[in-house]
């Protein structure tokens, strides 16, 4: 590994924030030879978190997610999906999975994983502002860096401060786990619709490696109040998926999830945006794990190519690279203007809704069948 100590900067780059963009972003960067740090606000990443962190097949086998310890993760391998009347639809498509993970100690181990590859990594550190002087950015509080990168969540505080484009749609989640929870049906994904209880979005159940996570969102507005109602989910599911009625969360996450697409401008004079930051989120799912990941490898090894190579231009790249969503824009148009229940207990085992069903879980056809 070629670590310089020439340039104009302290750093080659500094990535605000240590999540799965954050660590990948860095990661690559690193493995080219360039002087990576990492600001991460909490004392230990595996707090306070705000992703399910379900991970997707195409991530396992294509990313060094796919390499963390086997009891970090437990295969699930297809979806069961619920009309709001509770009629359900088994979902399975050849070589489609997920992985459900034990989130917290993930992010330990991406934390690892960075510290193992030489990229200074600073807990308890916020991002607070940064200057442009000359070719470098002036980080307060840290030293100059040639290039920044916000991989600090859907309320950016790089893009706040360097004037790039702002997150401006938002799904609001809510997350609990039940650690020993056993579901009955445990090798499905179960996804709740339900206007009353997810307007603008689903409610979900899934067996992790040390329990069960269920959790609910709701599209985000300034006339919506109060909080994902994911009691009276459970109220209303629990006794379906095999959970008893007097079960107590063990932990809960919730927060804001992006779901407007990529934000513009994405990067511009030397500071780039990726993950939630950048709005790289899937408008329906809110699955942004694999795309995150993309992104920020893509974004640190243009970074590396551009400074040791003269390779193209890193903020060109993340342009590029940011997932469209196209299809799955249209879809959330149509949750946010057009949802209602009834369609789905009507249209259940229908193509139409089976179509919809593969454009959101699964890269190839999926194999539906009423069970």
């Amino acid at each position: 590994m070629d670590d310089r100590s020439s340039g104009q900067g302290q750093w080659d780059v500094v990535v605000a924030g240590a999540s799965f963009a954050g660590a990948a972003c860095a990661l690559a960067a690193r493995r080219a030879g360039l002087r990576v740090c990492v600001l991460e606000r909490k004392r230990d990443p595996g707090i306070r978190l705000h992703t399910t962190g379900i991970i997707v097949s195409e991530a396992a086998e294509n990313t060094p997610l796919g390499t963390m310890p086997a009891a970090l993760s437990r295969r699930v391998e297809g979806v069961r999906l619920y009309a709001p009347g509770l009629r359900s639809l088994s979902l399975r498509s050849p070589g489609d999975y997920f992985l459900t993970t034990d989130t917290p100690n993930v992010m330990r181990w991406l934390a690892d994983r960075m510290r193992a590859a030489g990229v200074e990594l600073r807990l308890m550190q916020s991002f607070t502002d940064a200057q442009r002087v000359g070719d470098v950015w002036q980080v307060e509080g840290l030293g100059r860096t040639r290039w920044l990168v916000g991989a600090d969540g859907a309320k950016s505080r790089v893009a706040a401060r360097t004037g790039l484009g702002r997150v401006r749609e938002f799904l609001y989640g809510i997350e609990h786990e039940y650690a020993g929870a056993r579901l009955d049906e445990p090798d499905a994904l179960h996804c709740f619709l339900s206007r009353q209880l997810a307007p603008g979005y689903i409610g979900w159940a899934a067996q992790g490696p040390t329990g069960v996570q269920a959790g609910l969102a709701f599209r985000h507005r300034a006339s919506r109040t109060g909080t994902p109602d994911i009691d009276g989910l459970l109220r209303r599911v629990g006794a379906r998926l095999g959970l008893p009625a007097d079960l107590r969360p063990t932990s809960v996450r919730a927060g804001l999830i992006p779901c407007g697409g990529p934000v513009a401008p994405i990067a511009t004079n030397g500071v780039i945006l990726t993950g939630d930051a950048a709005g790289i989120v899937s408008p329906v799912t809110a699955g942004g794990i694999h795309s995150a990941w993309r992104h920020g490898e893509a974004v640190g090894d243009a970074i590396a190519a551009h400074l040791l190579d003269a390779g193209p231009c890193p903020m060109q790249v993340a342009a590029s690279a940011a997932p469209r969503f196209r299809t799955k824009r249209a879809l959330r148009w149509l949750f946010d203007h057009a949802q209602m229940d009834w369609p789905f207990d009507l249209l259940l085992d229908t193509p139409p809704l089976r179509w919809a069903a593969r454009q959101v879980y699964f890269r190839r056809r999926s194999q539906p069948a009423n069970l």
